[in-house]
């Protein structure tokens, strides 16, 4: 069984209040976040044709922009540790704007990488990672609600995008509708602008501490400049998480099921009309997927917070990952459109189930003060597998010219991963049992020292 839940914040998360507003703000910044590289392929054909680009050098703008949002996890984690989340989503929406605004005047897609891949994406990091922080800091019990309703800003954002950038291309062609793409960005500020700081209830003294005591300089005053800059140096990239059990197994398990979640959604509409199903109809198995998964995320949040399902949250993301990766496996059996407009909804039941469990899964592994240093390194390493996924997948086309293979591929290897932690859960958290009793004899032992040094000093 999972430990209890444990809260190293030294105070107690309000778990509402204000802290619903900080969700809403999460919601704006995540779902520009996560959206963005999705929509701007809307884009990508008319720039194509001005720019006299070919397809792969158009297909780098996304790519170089998702994996600039993953690869700045740690320097994002360095800055909300240090500045807060409210002044980093504010930067990172001022990026986000200001990449697409002067994208918009670009003439060569060298320009567009730059703005639009490297600046743009260094927003979006900003404000995924700072995001997903503050929501750890004002929810503990309602942790999974919360962030379910956070990350459903992604299908929600990517269902109004996809439809306003088609519009917004027919009638000002694609300068003026990155120029508007990036005043609407501009909105995450205003998220920023909700995520105000904790108030934490000060402090009471409990006693007046003895005269030497008092007048004793405290030790570690000459060391601490030394020991900041440590410290600074470990939370940008803490190699010790790899000395976590825990958290070595989910990060295996989740880069299983990075690898193969988003080439079934670059893929899907290509599948489809090579089964012989309309242009329209078969874009439009997107947009079903969209809005499924942006009722489940939410929902899945909700029955997480379940006092069945919370302390046993590690193996509902596992069935959930299973789930995601049976759909796949199931997809080439298909035919009609029918059967595929029923694959696109469980397609969008299991994307959103994993989605709105993958960082609460992590916060339940890491608590709070762990947290922000462990998503900026799981996210630098996601953007991999991230990348190399739909070439991968790709590939498996061009080798074959039939695309079953990639959803064959895409299904086993996420089936993979969430089997793999299912089976070492069950093995992590029977070690944790074992490990238990040390443990206490350990801290029972280093309060004892503690004890007989304050007897010797006093």
């Amino acid at each position: 069984m999972p430990p209890a839940l444990a809260n190293g914040l030294g105070y107690k998360p309000l778990d509402g209040g204000w802290g619903w507003m900080v969700v809403v703000g999460a919601h704006i910044s995540i779902g520009f976040a996560y959206s963005t590289p999705k929509v701007l392929s809307i884009f990508f054909k008319e720039i194509q044709q001005n720019l006299e680009a070919s397809s792969s050098e158009i297909a780098w703008i996304s790519s170089i922009m998702l994996a600039v949002m993953y690869a700045g996890g740690p320097v994002s984690s360095l800055l909300v540790n240090r500045f807060g989340s409210r002044p980093i989503v504010m930067l990172g929406g001022l990026l986000c704007g200001v990449s697409m605004v002067a994208a918009s005047f670009g003439n060569s897609i060298v320009y567009l990488y730059l703005c639009i891949g490297v600046i743009g994406g260094c927003g979006l990091s900003l404000n995924l990672n700072a995001s997903l922080t503050i929501i750890s800091k004002y929810f503990l019990v309602k942790r999974p609600l919360a962030n379910g309703l956070a990350m459903a800003g992604s299908p929600v954002f990517l269902c109004i995008l996809a439809p306003v950038n088609q519009f917004l291309l027919q009638m000002f062609g694609w300068r003026g509708s990155l120029l508007i793409l990036g005043g609407l960005m501009l909105n995450c500020c205003v998220a920023g602008a909700l995520m105000r700081p904790v108030a934490r209830p000060p402090k009471r003294p409990t006693s007046a501490p003895p005269l030497n005591e008092a007048k004793e300089p405290p030790k570690t005053c000459n060391t601490r400049p030394k020991m900041g800059c440590v410290n600074n140096g470990k939370k940008f990239l803490d190699f010790t998480f790899f000395k976590d059990r825990g958290f070595v197994i989910y990060l295996i398990g989740n880069v299983l099921f990075i690898f193969g979640a988003y080439a079934p959604i670059v893929f899907l509409s290509a599948y489809a009309i090579d089964q012989g199903v309309e242009e329209y109809s078969a874009a439009y198995l997107l947009s079903i997927t969209g809005f499924v998964d942006m009722f489940v995320r939410p929902a899945t949040g909700l029955i997480a917070s379940s006092k069945w399902i919370r302390p046993r949250i590690q193996y509902f993301f596992s069935f959930a990952m299973v789930f995601n990766g049976t759909c796949h496996l199931l997809c080439p059996l298909v035919k009609s459109y029918a059967f595929l407009v029923t694959y696109a909804v469980f397609f969008g039941v299991g994307f959103g189930m994993v989605f709105a469990l993958i960082f609460e899964c992590l916060m339940d592994l890491m608590g709070n003060q762990r947290f922000p240093s462990a998503v900026g390194l799981v996210t630098i390493i996601e953007c991999f597998p991230m990348l190399l996924g739909p070439p991968t997948a790709g590939l498996l086309v061009d080798i074959f010219d039939d695309y079953k293979y990639l959803f064959f591929m895409c299904g086993s290897v996420i089936v993979t991963g969430g089997l793999f932690l299912f089976v070492m859960n069950i093995y992590n958290y029977h070690m944790l049992e074992k490990e238990k009793p040390a443990k206490v004899r350990e801290q029972n032992q280093i309060t004892m020292e503690n004890q007989d040094q304050l007897n010797i000093s006093s």
